[in-house]
């Protein structure tokens, strides 16, 4: 026995010895891609020397002698940094994801391959002007020149994650940026999700039911804000509206939403800028925050790029040659998402004696089709077809779920304005990043195809603002007018082409001197001119023009304070609504435990303004309640469809307690015989939301904090999803704000965590004209997306606290602290 102790007891040290030694070596490799700050690299391609300064935040600031040598140094500093991140969007773009993950990611490929991202992007370099060609062929030879580092210096693959999905490694192409673009595109418009949502809500119910839950945008459209302190909203004021499903906790769910996100997350953003006559300075001062999904590392990566005569800093995205967000030093400029409804479904009829033809106004026509094979990491290759009818491709049905709304017989096709090889928009952001005054920004903005968005630009004397992107014109007898989806063998229901450029809203240089966007309505033509009929809602701006009118002359302290606002106006305006009744009835049974914790919850509820604190319960009351509020109220009438709206919908809660147009009819529920009042569904919905949170944090309401569930989560792809790696490579915390507030935190909205904050400003700034390199900035997580760099997430709590660093191109701040400085000469030729 004693023998076999001693034999177990080595037989464990043994193992935990390999064990050790195992973990060392994997260390090792894993380390040896941590970027290095302090090196010299002599590389092909380069024309002179490159000096790359990493400043006190790890921020890279590029000197170069030449416009190409400068993006060459890009491709380095991103490549350096974030080359797993590139690779990801690179795979996704072309449909290659199943390589990395398997048969699990064969769908989302198959939906990829059908939009033919990367075939148009690699068509689209024919249309690009010489300087676009040179800016991407000079970042592509900088990212190919760092990767043959690797190699060559057995620099850990490049990233981490590289050990585990080592699928080979090609050389980046001009196309791949471009791509990435096209994808971005993708994310940012939600306009067939909302076609299908419709349409599959429409079996269920009546078009004024329909219209009660998507109400048409409640306010003027505006881009400049009106004369100061005049025609705002008094905090509070009702929105009246009149009429003129897949589980998000799946890891792959998870993954597909990278590409594919919800409607309710497909981009939302702030920006507002005011001229001198606004400031106490006398100089303009600029403000933006756009919000896209939380990961780690962030979507940005903050960059400085010194190109001869002009010097460039903001937000950049890695694989992409270009400043998307910041400065100049005589411009500034942000974006928001335009929500323009640029795409439509179109239902095609099949001809029952041949499938591949479809029935158009002219009579039948071929689709055109390619066949591609799938590579699939430990399975066999999958052959997909695509197709394409006139109006765009065939994608798979599960495609915005178009399956759900296609007959049989028939196939749907997405029209889609990026879906053009015809594609200037990153040549129009290298333009507007070198643009000195805001006419040359609002020219280069004529370029952009898609994603529609809001540009505020400010130069010292003035402000603007302008909407890019080309929106599709639609024919006034259109019948669906992009609502729904469309019959493809309707001529009236087809694009007259693309609108003009010139021809979108535009505000420069208003009188106010006061431009903001916060996903608002911009314009108030009719249809076909009427850009979207999908918009945020209002209560965001409203709390932007609120605040901006609320005192004479602004400075970069108030808007750093503007942009962490988290008191919620949508709060505000519905609470009352919601709560009126039961603040002055109280049941007959008073005493009892659940009337108690009512009564206790509506005090607390009363006494609040709306601030969705961290640190507070009523925020996570309120949400609460509204969640189960939408529940109560549409339940009956959706069914199992209730998954479509699920979460909390303010302005179709608003319109059913002011009764609009008979809206108030949805309080009644249709399966009993006695007619409900809106003020007992409200009471009842407050209950349920109370016994979810007891269950899930105690009775004690004293407890309850809006953070504790609110918290950010910076997911790390994909290794964050999936146990145990999930424990170290996403960043978490608690957040204030929310769905409706200017510091949006929006809430996944559903599954076992919705109040999970996973939409938010990865990237904030504030620029100050009185002196440029006293503005201010900051990203989400940290500037590297290794996991094992100090800079991975160093900013998080600073962007969790509201904080910024300085945003200078001086050369003194910038090598005060200096992390290292990084050489890249040429190679003898």
């Amino acid at each position: 026995m004693r023998t076999l102790f001693r034999v177990l007891l080595w037989l464990t040290g043994g193992l935990l010895a390999l064990a050790l030694i195992a973990a060392g070596l994997g260390y090792y490799l894993i380390s040896r891609s941590k970027p290095d700050y302090d090196s010299v690299q002599t590389l092909a391609g380069l024309n002179g020397e490159v000096e790359i300064v990493r400043d006190a935040n790890a921020v890279p600031h590029i000197y170069a002698q030449t416009d190409a040598d400068a993006y060459f140094a890009l491709g380095v500093v991103h490549a350096q940094e974030r080359l797993w991140q590139m690779e990801l969007s690179r795979r996704g773009a072309q449909g290659r994801l199943s390589e990395l993950f398997g048969p699990a990611a064969l769908s989302l490929d198959r939906r990829l391959r059908a939009l033919d991202l990367h075939a148009l992007a690699r068509a689209s370099l024919r249309y690009q002007s010489a300087e676009t060609i040179e800016a991407l062929d000079a970042y592509s030879a900088g990212v190919n020149a760092w990767i043959g580092v690797v190699n060559e210096s057995a620099l850990g693959r490049g990233a981490p994650e590289f050990f585990l999905f080592n699928e080979g490694l090609a050389p980046w192409t001009p196309a791949d940026s471009i791509a990435i673009l096209k994808v971005m595109a993708l994310r940012l418009t939600n306009a067939a999700t909302m076609e299908t949502k419709r349409a599959k809500l429409l079996r269920r119910l009546t078009p004024e039911q329909l219209e009660d839950l998507f109400p048409v945008y409640p306010d003027p459209g505006i881009l400049s804000l009106p004369t100061f302190a005049k025609g705002h909203p008094e905090p509070g004021a009702p929105t009246v509206t009149r009429r003129a499903s897949r589980d998000e906790d799946d890891a792959l769910g998870e993954l597909e939403e990278l590409f594919f996100p919800p409607a309710r997350r497909a981009g939302a953003s702030n920006v507002w800028a005011v001229d001198g006559d606004r400031t106490a300075t006398g100089a303009s001062l600029l403000a933006n925050d756009p919000h896209l999904w939380l990961s780690a590392p962030s979507v940005w990566m903050l960059v400085h790029v010194e190109f001869p005569g002009e010097g460039v800093i903001g937000g950049s995205l890695a694989g992409v040659p270009a400043v998307l967000v910041g400065r100049n030093r005589s411009l500034a400029w942000g974006l928001t998402t335009a929500g323009i409804d640029d795409q439509d479904v179109y239902i095609e009829k099949l001809n029952p004696e041949n499938p591949d033809e479809y029935l158009t106004p002219e009579g039948w026509a071929r689709m055109t089709s390619r066949t591609e094979t799938i590579r699939v990491k430990g399975a066999d290759d999958v052959a997909t077809t695509l197709r394409w009818t006139r109006h765009g491709p065939v994608p798979p049905p599960d495609l915005y779920d178009l399956g759900a709304v296609t007959p049989e017989g028939h196939v749907a096709a997405l029209a889609w304005t990026a879906l053009s090889a015809e594609d200037r928009s990153l040549e129009a952001a290298l333009n507007l990043m070198r643009a000195t005054t805001i006419e040359a920004a609002v020219k280069a903005g004529e370029k952009v195809l898609a994603p529609g968005q809001n540009v505020a630009v400010a130069e010292k004397s003035g402000v603007g603002v302008f909407v890019t992107g080309r929106p599709p014109n639609r024919r006034i007898g259109s019948r669906s007018h992009g609502r729904l989806p469309s019959l493809g063998w309707i001529a009236e229901n087809d694009w007259d082409g693309l609108a003009d450029p010139s021809a979108t809203p535009r505000s420069i240089r208003p009188a106010s001197g006061v431009v903001a966007n916060a996903n608002n309505r911009t314009t108030n033509a009719p249809f076909p001119d009427h850009l979207s009929f999908d918009w945020e809602a209002p209560y965001r701006i409203r709390r932007i023009e609120q605040k901006l009118n609320a005192r004479q002359f602004h400075t970069a302290e108030s808007f750093v304070e503007l942009q962490n606002d988290t008191v919620s106006e949508m709060a505000r305006a519905v609470l009352p609504l919601i709560a009126s009744d039961l603040w002055w009835t109280r049941d007959e049974g008073v005493g009892d435990a659940r009337g108690d914790r009512r009564d206790a919850a509506l005090k607390m509820l009363g006494a609040w303004n709306g601030e969705m604190s961290e640190h507070a319960a009523e925020p996570l009351i309120f949400a609460a309640w509204m969640r189960a509020l939408t529940r109560r109220i549409a339940g009956d009438e959706l069914g199992e469809d209730l998954s479509e709206i699920e979460g909390a919908r303010p302005l179709f809660i608003e319109r059913v307690f002011y009764d609009v147009d008979g809206a108030g009819r949805w309080c009644d529920v249709d399966k009993t015989a006695r007619v409900e009042t809106c003020a007992e569904i409200s009471k009842l919905a407050l209950d349920d939301a109370l016994d979810e949170l007891v269950a899930a944090h105690g009775a004690d309401m004293s407890t309850w904090r809006w953070g504790e569930v609110h918290r950010a989560r910076h997911l790390a792809t994909p290794l964050g999803l999936r146990w145990p790696f999930d424990l170290f490579v996403n960043i978490e915390h608690e957040t204030s704000g929310g769905d409706y507030t200017v510091q949006r935190a929006q809430t996944r909205g559903r599954g076992p965590e919705p109040y999970l904050n996973v939409h938010a400003a990865g990237y904030r700034a504030v620029y100050d004209f009185a002196d440029l390199d006293r503005s201010v900035y900051i990203i989400s997580t940290g500037e590297s997306g290794h996991l094992l760099s100090r800079h991975y997430d160093d900013l998080a709590e600073l962007w969790r606290a509201g904080e910024y660093i300085p945003m200078s191109m001086a050369d003194s701040d910038i090598r005060a602290g200096a992390l290292g400085v990084m050489r890249l000469l040429p190679a003898e030729e």
